[in-house]
């Protein structure tokens, strides 16, 4: 693969990337947000093959098949289950199960969203121009991205009141985590990507054991209203 290409097309792969991560403060319907993560999964799948074709390392290569099947593939899964069970949770309580599907009042409207993420990601560009000028390489040039979804992914966790959008929030936030060690050295370690991968799928297994039982014993899962009960 030539250099041009390469750079292009790591480039585009980053590109939808990052746009995924800010269409997600756009959308309120938790299933479509579900579905830009997983989009994002297969943005960051490709930046790993890209990465993996052009240093000619099979371990890469390995590495990116196992995020595509894990974020792009078993991780959605399972947040779409938790979701059809909460929606159905809510149907037979007849609340018509829109409430546990759209995130409806945020803490941040989404004009403001935007705009936070606009310079969340030259907050990004700023922070790692330092590093990107000692080695100006393709994938030095597109740190950036990774570190702009981290603070994108922070703000989602913190602006979010559905627990489930929560969720998604703190796996956007590994998702830059993952793609700015890919950038910053051509990759990682297979043994440390499938550790890293490991504590990942618990940790979302377990938040969506606690959300479901939130579900059935308060009603809801809006951090609001559960505060409002411990006060």
């Amino acid at each position: 693969m030539s250099e041009s290409l390469f750079s292009q097309l790591l480039n585009l792969a980053c590109g939808a990337f990052l746009l995924a991560a800010v269409v997600v403060l756009w959308r309120r319907e938790l299933a479509a947000i579900v579905r830009l993560f997983a989009l994002q999964g297969l943005a960051l799948a490709a930046i790993a093959l890209l990465l993996g074709l052009h240093e000619d390392r099979w371990d890469l290569l390995v590495v990116a098949a196992g995020i595509g099947a894990l974020r792009a593939g078993l991780l959605p899964y399972l947040i779409r289950r938790a979701l059809a069970v909460l929606v159905a949770g809510q149907d037979g309580g007849h609340g018509g199960g829109h409430g546990e599907a759209r995130e409806t009042q945020p803490l941040v409207n989404v004009a403001a969203s935007l705009l936070t993420a606009a310079a969340l990601t030259l907050l990004a560009y700023a922070v790692a121009r330092p590093l990107v000028e000692l080695d100006p390489t393709p994938a030095t040039r597109a740190l950036p991205v990774g570190l702009a979804v981290v603070l994108i992914g922070f703000f989602v966790l913190v602006t979010r009141r559905r627990a489930l959008a929560q969720v998604v929030g703190f796996l956007l936030l590994d998702n830059g985590i993952t793609a700015t060690a890919f950038l910053a050295t051509s990759g990682v370690p297979l043994i440390v990507e499938l550790g890293v991968s490991f504590d990942v799928l618990l940790a979302v297994l377990v938040l969506q054991l606690l959300t479901v039982r939130v579900r059935e014993a308060f009603g809801t899962t809006d951090i609001d209203d559960l505060r409002e009960l411990h006060d």
